[in-house]
């Protein structure tokens, strides 16, 4: 379902050029769950914001389900984001002023989908996620696990294609992470929801199904996890990220 393709982006004047990604290559089977990983500095979130269409490669192409995304005309971009591409940041990005079943309507509401579909789909994915009980409540009376897994649904209320996930677990405490990425490798496995996740954490990358390794902005290794249980997924990937250095946390 998507396609990196020879992902040049490089930042900069003539005289001090920046090669941030250098011809990357990969594809993404649909139901995957994939973790980027890599040092500050290695490309993986220029990565995802090219993939995202936040950012545009310099040369390369990519491909969401057939559609090359660095062809789309600006005035369509917004659309394209909201029909194929779900969000979770670190932060959550959460509107204060709306309720957690406003905000995960929201997209629905902006393209105008009928009122009874969207409250179908609100309380489906609610149910899903574990949230319906905090629907009427505003983002300042959850707690931070249930404003990610708000955050989650409203990547996926709109049945996108791809949920683009940066450092979801980044602002969260040690047992709301957990219970985060439980919920995500559920709906992975469950509803087959294809889920791209850049972390430092290799606790956190531990449940993916692979994880994509980035230095100096090229792909330097990769690991499946296959039937192994997650605490030896989560070794290997320790081991890959002790040959790799730099600035890359191994906290669990």
């Amino acid at each position: 379902m998507l396609k990196i393709e020879n992902v040049e982006k490089y930042y900069g004047s003539k005289n001090n050029v920046t090669k941030a990604l250098d011809r990357i290559s990969f594809e993404v089977q649909r139901g995957e769950f994939i973790a980027i990983m890599g040092a500050s500095g290695s490309g993986k979130t220029t990565l995802l914001n090219c993939i995202a269409t936040i950012d545009t490669p310099s040369a390369g192409n990519i491909f969401l389900d057939g559609v090359n995304v660095t062809e789309i005309a600006p005035q369509d971009l917004a659309r394209f984001r909201r029909e194929k591409l779900g969000f979770v940041f670190q932060d959550f990005n959460l509107l204060d002023t709306l309720t957690i079943e406003e905000n995960i309507a929201l997209a629905l509401t902006i393209n105008h989908v009928d009122a009874k579909l969207i409250q179908h789909r609100v309380h489906t994915v609610a149910e899903q996620l574990g949230i319906e009980d905090v629907l009427n409540k505003f983002p300042y009376q959850v707690s931070g696990g249930q404003k990610q897994r708000a955050a989650c649904a409203r990547a996926m209320v709109h049945k996108q294609s791809l949920l683009l996930a940066d450092e979801p677990t980044g602002a969260l405490d040690s047992k709301s992470s957990k219970t985060l990425l439980e919920m995500m490798a559920d709906i992975n496995r469950r509803i087959d929801v294809t889920i791209l996740m850049v972390t430092h954490d290799a606790y956190s990358a531990s449940y993916a199904g692979r994880v994509l390794f980035l230095k100096d902005g090229r792909l330097f290794n990769e690991l499946l996890k296959d039937t192994q249980p997650r605490q030896a997924f989560y070794h290997e990937i320790l081991d890959v990220l002790a040959l790799l250095g730099g600035d890359i946390s191994d906290v669990n």
